[in-house]
Formats: C-alpha cells, sequence, structure tokens
C-alpha cells in the first residue's frame, strides 16, 4: 500500500492545501487517491474527499486503539494507488508528553513516510536545524522530503535549498509561493468546508495545477510505494444486512459534519441513508424510520432555515410524534427554538425547549469524556467513558430546569458544562461529536433504536395546517415520558 504522510513543524504550515493539491494532482493522472486525516475533524475531510473522488477517513488515538486505526486504515488503503494521509498541528504536537497521539506516532504506526510542508516565510539557513531536529527527535520516521510553502521568490527559494542540501540529507520535493490562490478562506472554526464554499471545486484544481507544477510528484511516488510493508492483518468490514429501513440524513450547506464511516455502520445495519436538503427541501422524504442531523455552520445558513417553515415543521413533528431522531452540535442547534447570532435571530424547529446562542469565544473546544446517565433512548447503555470532541461558538439557553440529559461531562463542556445530550423521547441532541468505535459503537445503538418500534413513514402535513405555524413554537415544558428501551 503505497503511502505518504504530510505534516508540518507547527499549524497553520499550508499542510491541508499541500495535502489537497497532493490529493487533486495525483487524481488527475488517473490514479485511485485514498485520503484519511489524523484527529476528528471534518472541515479538512471535505475538502480532501472532493479533492480524491473518495471519502476521506479520519485516523483518532482519542477514540481509537492502535489497532482499529490500523485496521481502519488497511481496509480503505488496500484497493487505492496511493494513500494519502494528512496530519494535524505539528509533526511532534500532542497532548500526551512521550507523543503517544502525535503525528510523529501515527506515521510510525502506519510507517508512513513522511512529507514535510515548512512554512519559510522569513526564513533562509535556519531551515536546516529545524529539519535536522524535527528528523532526529524520532530516529525511527522515515521522511519522503520536505515541500517548501510561501516562497517569497526564486532567489529564496535557492537560499533554502542549498541550506537544505548542505546540511541535511532531506530531499526538496517542491516549493510552493505564497498565493492568495493558494490560500483557502477561513472563519471561527478553520477552513469555509467544501460543501458550503463557492467555486470549492475551482480552488481544489488551482492547488492540483499547483502542486503538479512545483512537486516532484514522481519522486514523491517513488518514496510512497518504497514504503515498509505494514503490520497486522486486513480485516474485512462489517457485513451489510438487506435494507430495511431509511434513516434520513441533512446534507447541504449548513449540515455537512459526518464520519464516512459512521454512516457506512448504518448502512451495515440495513438503513438506506437518504439524504435530503434542509435548505431547499420542503419536506422529508417519505417512509423514514429515523432522523440524523449533524453538524455544521446553521448559524450562516439561518435564513434559509427559517425560511424552510414546511420542513421545519415536519421534523418538529417528527420529534414529538416518537421518531427516533439523533443531532449533533449544529443539529441541536437546528432542533432548538431559535438561533441568535450577530444580533439576529432566527426561528428553528421548535422542537427541543431551548435557544441557541453564538459567542465571539468558543463555548466548547477539545477531547470530550462522557458517562450515561441510563436516561438515553439508545438501548446497551456504554459502561465506562465515551470519547468525543465538541467545537462550538453556540451556547444553549433558557432551558428548563426539568432538562434530562444523557450524558456527565467528565471533560469538556456539553450543553451546561457538566450535562451533554438533551433526552426528549426518542430524540437525543448534544454538542459533542461521537464516533462509531469501541463495543458500543452510536450507529448501532441508534439503528437498534430504530428497529425497536415500528415508526410510520412521516405524512406530509396540509397546506392549511402550515400556514398556521409558519416560525417554530416554544414547547410546553412539561417533563416528557420514559423512554422506550
Amino acid at each position: 500500500m503505497a503511502r505518504v504522510f504530510v505534516s508540518a513543524a507547527h499549524k497553520s504550515s499550508g499542510k491541508t492545501t499541500v495535502s489537497i493539491g497532493l490529493c487533486a494532482a495525483l487524481a488527475a493522472r488517473g490514479l485511485a487517491v485514498q485520503p484519511f486525516k489524523k484527529g476528528p475533524d471534518y472541515i479538512d475531510p471535505l475538502w480532501l474527499s472532493a479533492a480524491a473522488g473518495r471519502a476521506c477517513r479520519n485516523l483518532d488515538h482519542n477514540t481509537m486503539t492502535p489497532a482499529e486505526i490500523g485496521a481502519l486504515f488497511r481496509r480503505h488503503a488496500v484497493d487505492a494507488d496511493i494513500a494519502v494521509i494528512e496530519g494535524n498541528k505539528g509533526l511532534h504536537d500532542g497532548l500526551d508528553l512521550e507523543g503517544a497521539d502525535s503525528s510523529a506516532a501515527l506515521a510510525d504506526l502506519l510507517r508512513a513516510p513522511v512529507v514535510l510542508v515548512i512554512d519559510a516565510g522569513g526564513m533562509t539557513r535556519g531551515v536546516a536545524p529545524l529539519l535536522l531536529g524535527l528528523r532526529d527527535f524520532n530516529p525511527g520516521l522515515r521522511f519522503a522530503g520536505v515541500v517548501l510553502n510561501k516562497i517569497a521568490g526564486a532567489r529564496h527559494e535557492a537560499k533554502l535549498r542549498a541550506a537544505i542540501e548542505r546540511y541535511t540529507d532531506i530531499p526538496v520535493l517542491g516549493a510552493l509561493p505564497r498565493s492568495d490562490a493558494l490560500i483557502i478562506t477561513e472563519r471561527h472554526l478553520g477552513l469555509v468546508p467544501a460543501n458550503e464554499a463557492h467555486g470549492a471545486s475551482k480552488r481544489i484544481a488551482a492547488l492540483g495545477a499547483a502542486v503538479a507544477a512545483s512537486i516532484d510528484l514522481d519522486r514523491l511516488l517513488q518514496a510512497a510505494r518504497a514504503a515498509s510493508p505494514l503490520r497486522g492483518r486486513l480485516t474485512a468490514p462489517q457485513a451489510a444486512t438487506a435494507a430495511r429501513g431509511r434513516v434520513g440524513v441533512a446534507r447541504d450547506a449548513a449540515f455537512g459534519f459526518y464520519y464516512a464511516d459512521d454512516l457506512d455502520m448504518l448502512k451495515a445495519e440495513g438503513f438506506t441513508v437518504v439524504p435530503f436538503d434542509a435548505l431547499h427541501d420542503a419536506h422529508l422524504p417519505n417512509d423514514l424510520d429515523g432522523l440524523f442531523i449533524g453538524g455544521g455552520f446553521p448559524e450562516t445558513q439561518m435564513d434559509a432555515l427559517e425560511a424552510n417553515a414546511s420542513l421545519r415543521a415536519e421534523i418538529r413533528a417528527a420529534v414529538t410524534g416518537g421518531m427516533p431522531v439523533y443531532a449533533e452540535c449544529g443539529g441541536l442547534m437546528y432542533l432548538s427554538r431559535s438561533i441568535t447570532w450577530q444580533g439576529t435571530r432566527r426561528a428553528m424547529v421548535g422542537a427541543l425547549p431551548g435557544d441557541a446562542v453564538m459567542h465571539d469565544r468558543p463555548q466548547g473546544k477539545g477531547l470530550v469524556r462522557l458517562r450515561e446517565t441510563g436516561l438515553s433512548p439508545w438501548p446497551d447503555v456504554q459502561a465506562g467513558t465515551i470519547a468525543g470532541h465538541e467545537f462550538h461558538h453556540a451556547a444553549l439557553e433558557n432551558l428548563p430546569p426539568e432538562t434530562r440529559f444523557a450524558y456527565d461531562v467528565l471533560r469538556g463542556h456539553g450543553i451546561t458544562g457538566a450535562a451533554d445530550g438533551i433526552v426528549l423521547g426518542r430524540t437525543l441532541a448534544a454538542f459533542t461529536h461521537l464516533r462509531g468505535v469501541g463495543p458500543a459503537p452510536w450507529p448501532r445503538r441508534f439503528a437498534a433504536l430504530m428497529r425497536s418500534r415500528a415508526v410510520p413513514s412521516f405524512p406530509r402535513m396540509p397546506a392549511g395546517v402550515l400556514g398556521s405555524c409558519p416560525t417554530a413554537r416554544p414547547l410546553t415544558h412539561a417533563t416528557p415520558s420514559a423512554p422506550d428501551r
């Protein structure tokens, strides 16, 4: 399995744009490129998936064991011509002092040659000791080469190349100029997602062309194909059962944060994933057994979400009518009564008794540890702690005191700082993002809930009824009945 691991000395060096460009340039050669992303991340994988034409897969030390990481990597890389793995932060950065959760540790686990992206702005001879330190800090790593980023011009590049060739044995694979055309717009949670960015395909094509013109792809491929054999055996994915249900999944400019493996597991459990557009579809798809509304940026689309009153009414009726619903972060905000951002308030679904308010600073950021309270509507309560992650500027306000929660928060913030996962009948909505791994993966539990009781297909509401509720209404603050198990 040919593979390279794209990393850097520190974050914001340009490794994401280089990774996107590599995927696009290699795919343009007719190669099957399988992208991977280290850590809990949705935005970079959206870009990498679009560039490669294959769904990016996440490799995360926080939620996965080394064995699970290796098995997932082998399963999805086996039929590709090359795997491109993008790290996070710097090569040796991480929470663990020994580096067990670093990009270097993942590159070592996967025996992947490292491509170092160096932000060379304002740097000349100093690039050499930087590279030597990165190399010698973990002598077991193999380096495919270095990509010099943000070069000021030919003279600057020549000085950098001379220093690297004089003092190190790390090959220079190429150099990219400082250019606005090679930058993807950022906002409060990182890059603007590819599902929302205007002209994403043109930007990807431009990155691919720049990489093809500036990086020695033949030398990179040679290093990728010379990677040491992987440890472990190839394991088959979970065998899919015959499709016997349908789960609606919001996929649009507001909601796009989904792990491909979680959706695969829902399919393996026998559920057809049916996408719908919360901005433009007037009705939910027919014959659904459940809804999954993932994260995203609903605040940036809140005018269109409010305007789609008929869909909001159908989703509210689905929640109150007992359809199994799972919502994460942006989905939680959408199910609330309203979203307020930059002084503007817009009505949302109104199924949950709270209001989402955007703040200038993150309200929850980083890795999360949860413990179940026993109130979750999902069967098979998971013992021990559950690992997840959160990154939200929103807070959920005006919750009634009798609100029930599925989780105690042991690390992180969640909804209240101590609790996360509002439970309302057969609906579970949380700020924490989960991953379908471990002994009791959430997609399997959610699928079991959808199978546990026949839920009739949701009927379309007549226009007269919709006309009486153009905006979301607050719920009566009554304690919900005990969930079905």
